[in-house]
């Protein structure tokens, strides 16, 4: 395998996929429960290959991720040669513990807003660095890691202006 077996729920959620795959690979509904009473070799290896497709197409298409820990934000931005990462981390400030959880705010309206709002000192960085490994595997390594794929990519976005706007 190149990337990990799908979980059950996974599978279960792509139900519907699943059997068209079997069904590409001449795998009748009757044939499938025959492999699984008597194969069960032949249907890890079938759920591998099908996981590996899943992965393949999905992580082919990711250009953004995020990573929420309460005092720490990380947007990734996923480029031909390299990452690119703006983030957060919040340093607390002299009052109490911080009042900034970067798992509460959810879009980067509210993000703002609770950080206008805050007497925090939350200090903004960015890195980048190319690809150690084939760039899927990158970006399957930093799901496993509580990243989240982002389709709009509107965090990675709102940070990059936050730096701009700093640099200017």
């Amino acid at each position: 395998m190149k990337y990990r077996r799908l979980t059950q729920e996974e599978l279960n959620d792509l139900e519907t996929e699943f059997v068209r795959f079997l069904a590409s690979n001449q795998v009748t509904a009757s044939d499938w429960e025959r492999l699984k009473a008597e194969n069960r070799d032949k249907v890890e290896g079938l759920i591998e290959i099908f996981s590996d497709l899943i992965y393949e197409d999905i992580l082919g298409k990711v250009e953004y991720m995020v990573r929420r820990h309460p005092r720490d934000l990380r947007a990734f931005k996923f480029v031909e040669d390299k990452i690119l990462l703006i983030g957060l981390v919040n340093n607390g400030n002299d009052f109490g513990p911080p009042e900034v959880d970067f798992t509460k705010s959810k879009t980067p309206d509210e993000l703002m807003i609770a950080m206008r709002r805050s007497n925090d000192e939350i200090r903004l960085y960015a890195a980048e660095r190319k690809y150690r490994k084939d760039r899927k595997l990158e970006a399957l390594e930093l799901m496993e890691d509580d990243a989240t794929i982002s389709k709009d990519g509107a965090m990675y976005k709102l940070l990059h202006t936050l730096r701009a706007s700093q640099l200017n």
